[in-house]
C-alpha cells in the first residue's frame, strides 16, 4: 500500500471509529436518561386488585426492572377533595384544601412521566381518579411542560369506539399540558375482577414499563 493510500485509510478507520465511540456515548446516555427517570403512576380503582391496577402493577414491573424510580398515588384510597373552582390557587398556587393532593403536587412536577391508569366508569374516568386531575389546576403553571404519558385502561365493553371518552380526554389533556404519549394499553371486555389475567394485557403493560 503507498503512503497515500494509507493515510487514507487510517483516516476512514479513525473517523469510523470516532463516529462508533460518539454512538456508543451516545446511546449509553440515552440508556442512562431512561434509567434514571421518575415515573409517578395515577390509579383510579376502588378495586385493589382491579384490572386496571393489574395493569399499574405490571406496568410498574417492568419500569423499576429497566432502573426507573417509581411513585404510585392509588387515589381511590386516599383524601382528595374534588375542586369547587374557587379560584384561590390562580392555577400556580396553593389549593384552600390540604389533603392527599399534596403528595401529588410533591411528586407530580419532577415527574419525567406520568401514568394514568383508570377502568371505565359510565364511559368515563374513574371519579377517583377525574379528582386528582382536576385538582392539576392549583398547579398547571408548574407542570405545563414537556412530560411523558401513559394511559392504562380496562373497561368491560368490547366495541373500540366505547373507549373514546377516555382516549380522547387523555389526549386533549396531554396535548394541553405538552406532554407526549409514551404508549396507551386499552384493555376491553374485563368486567370481573382478575379476569385481565385472562388475557395478554398484563404482558403488554409489563412490557411498556421495560421500554418507557
Amino acid at each position: 500500500m503507498d503512503r497515500r493510500n494509507f493515510i487514507k485509510t487510517l483516516i476512514i478507520t479513525t473517523s469510523a471509529a470516532a463516529a462508533g465511540l460518539a454512538g456508543a456515548a451516545a446511546l449509553n446516555n440515552t440508556k442512562g436518561d431512561r434509567q434514571n427517570m421518575k415515573i409517578l403512576v395515577l390509579t383510579g380503582s376502588p378495586r385493589v386488585n382491579g384490572n386496571s391496577n393489574t395493569l399499574a402493577d405490571n406496568f410498574i414491573k417492568g419500569a423499576q426492572e429497566t432502573g426507573h424510580s417509581i411513585v404510585r398515588f392509588d387515589a381511590a384510597q386516599k383524601n382528595i377533595h374534588p375542586c369547587i373552582a374557587c379560584n384561590k390557587c390562580r392555577m400556580n398556587g396553593e389549593c384552600i384544601f390540604k389533603d392527599d393532593f399534596e403528595f401529588v403536587r410533591k411528586n407530580i412536577i419532577d415527574a419525567d412521566a406520568v401514568v394514568l391508569a383508570t377502568p371505565m366508569y359510565y364511559f368515563g374516568i374513574s371519579a377517583q381518579l377525574k379528582a386528582v386531575i382536576d385538582r392539576f389546576y392549583a398547579i398547571n403553571g408548574q407542570i405545563h411542560k414537556p412530560k411523558k404519558a401513559v394511559l392504562l385502561m380496562t373497561y368491560a365493553d368490547t366495541a373500540p369506539i366505547e373507549a373514546e371518552p377516555i382516549t380522547k380526554h387523555y389526549e386533549r389533556l396531554i396535548s394541553y399540558l405538552g406532554w407526549s404519549d409514551a404508549g396507551q394499553i386499552i384493555a376491553p371486555g374485563v368486567w370481573e375482577a382478575g379476569e385481565i389475567n385472562r388475557t395478554n394485557y398484563p404482558k403488554q403493560a409489563y412490557e411498556l414499563g421495560k421500554n418507557i
